[in-house]
Formats: C-alpha cells, structure tokens, sequence
C-alpha cells in the first residue's frame, strides 16, 4: 500500500514537537525547515562559515532519528566553555563540517539524515545565506530573525534578502506529490511565513490539490502576535503567500489551566481568541481540538495528538 506524503514547513521547537509524534505513523514526511535564524550558535556559524543557519534542521534531524538516545543526546551536546567551542552545539558543528565536505549544505542535510538513520526527508527551505527582514506599522525596518520580535513593534510585513532565493527542486516534487501540506506550528513571522517567502514555494502550494492546514499557536508571542485572534494569524499568512495557500486551520480548543494563563501573561502573552466566524469567512474549514502538552512551566502541542488529528485527514 503507497503511503500517504505529509510535508510540513516550520521551524523552531513547534516544528520537531510535531515530527516526533509523526514519525510514530506509517507516513512520508518531509520536513522543509526555515534558515533566517541568525541567533546563538547558528548565527555565529552562519557569519564565520557562509552557511545557513544549521540550528533549526539539526533539530528536526533529532526529532526524525532513529537512533540511540545517547547519539541523539551527544547530537544536541551544547559546550559550555572551551575558547571559540562555547556555545555550539555538537550537531551544528557536525552540519557545518559536512556542509564543508561535500561543498553544499543541502547535500551535507542529506549525508546527516543517513548518519541519523532518519524517517523521513529533511530538506532546508533554500540552499543559500538568506537574511530575514521586517518592515513595521511605523515604517522602521528591523534586520534578522532575532531582532524582529525584540523590536517591540506591530509587524507590518517580513521580506527576504535576495528577495528571490532557490527553493531545492526536491522540496517543490514533495510539494507537487503531497496529499496533505502542513504549515506550522510555530512563531508566524520568523518560522512559518519564512518558508513561504520562496515564490517557488507558495505557488506550488496555491496550486496544489492536497489538504493544506494551518497548525495555529495556542498563546500569542510578544513582539510578534501581540493581540492577534486565530484569524489574524492566517490573515498574515495570505498576506504574504495569496489566499489559496490554505483551506483548513486547527485550533486548541482546551481550556488552559488558570496558573498557566497567569503565568503566560506576566510575560505579555494570552491565549489566541478563536474567530471563527471571521475564519470561515475567509474560506477556511476550523478543526477545533485538544491539543496541549503540559511541559513544566510552559504550553506546547502535544506532538501525538497533533500527529493524529493530521493523519485522520488523509
């Protein structure tokens, strides 16, 4: 029996939340991972090395392995000190190195996802340096992923540098064969409408026949979705990429445990109001669900329930 292919785009911890609990069902993945990160180890390898940034795919590499834990644990091995080793994890050092030998950082990915026996393809949204920008409500312009939240303004709009950068010719045949295409989750502006930002990428999705859904954030992120409801989420989402990129939205529709919500909002986040009149006014069918993992002090989605409510749509 032919398997159903799901490829999912994102970036950030949303994304390799989703991907441990897919790779549990008998599905194709690929995985097309943002590269504007320009924080932390990343950033520092990105500069020195000319590469892009290897901190989001070395996570969902991990997330996709099917290895011993103690080579998963030695991938994520962050150094704590050591002149110029401070700060970079193992894996990142291990994509740069690959990247280096086999002269392009797409096939070094690919060499990686052997070494890692992963389920799964894990393709980098584009082959090349690329620089995200924002442009604000004032008019300001902010350059990089970590400055745009930080800036403390309304987003108006993020753009890329080059402005048109070559998506990998296998990213857009998963995209052409997918049966169901997946956005998310993860921070709107500097994980998911990244990917998007490749023309290549959004036509070939508005094109598309398969099921495309959006995995909206249960919590509004300060600095970046400040006061947005669900709508407003995927209205960024068509703003950037046309309205055909998208045809159903899934919400969390569990109730989040009242300390949780106290403790989101001393840091100036709260829950994303679902309006879903508004959602389906835009075209979009709403898959209400419970979706939430309880991870110490912090909301996540739980990556198996999520993985379920995407599987039965196939």
């Amino acid at each position: 029996m032919k398997k159903a292919k799901i490829v999912v785009l994102g970036g950030g911890t949303g994304l390799s939340v989703l991907l441990r609990g897919l790779k549990t069902f008998p599905v194709d993945i690929t995985a097309v991972v943002t590269v504007a990160d320009d924080g932390g180890s990343s950033g520092i390898l990105r500069k020195e090395l000319k590469i892009p940034p290897p901190g989001d795919l070395r996570n969902v590499l991990v997330a996709l392995s099917e290895v011993e834990p103690l080579v998963e644990e030695l991938f994520q091995h962050r150094f704590k000190n050591g002149n110029g080793l401070s700060g970079h994890s193992l894996g990142n050092l291990l994509l740069a190195g690959m990247t280096s030998i086999t002269g392009d950082f797409a096939r070094g990915v690919q060499e990686l996802s052997r070494v890692l026996n992963v389920k799964g393809k894990v393709l980098p949204a584009a082959n090349q340096e690329i620089i995200l920008h924002a442009e604000m409500e004032d008019g300001t312009l902010v350059e990089g992923e970590s400055s745009i939240p930080r800036a403390g303004k309304r987003i108006k709009r993020v753009f890329l540098e080059p402005a048109v950068p070559e998506p990998l010719q296998e990213t857009l045949t998963a995209l052409e064969q997918a049966d169901l295409i997946v956005l998310g989750p993860g921070s709107l502006y500097t994980s998911v409408i990244p990917n998007l930002l490749v023309p290549q990428i959004s036509e070939v999705i508005q094109r598309s026949e398969a099921r495309k859904v959006y995995i909206c954030n249960v919590m509004t992120q300060p600095g970046e979705t400040t006061g947005f409801t669900a709508a407003d989420h995927a209205m960024a989402i068509y703003e950037h990429a046309g309205d055909r990129i998208l045809n159903s939205i899934l919400v969390n529709v569990q109730p989040i445990p009242f300390s949780y919500a106290q403790r989101y909002a001393q840091q100036n986040a709260y829950e994303v109001a679902v309006d879903e009149d508004r959602l389906r006014n835009m075209g979009l069918k709403v898959l209400g669900e419970d979706l939430l993992y309880f991870d110490n002090y912090l909301l996540r989605h739980d990556g198996q329930k999520l993985s379920q409510r995407l599987v039965s749509m196939l």
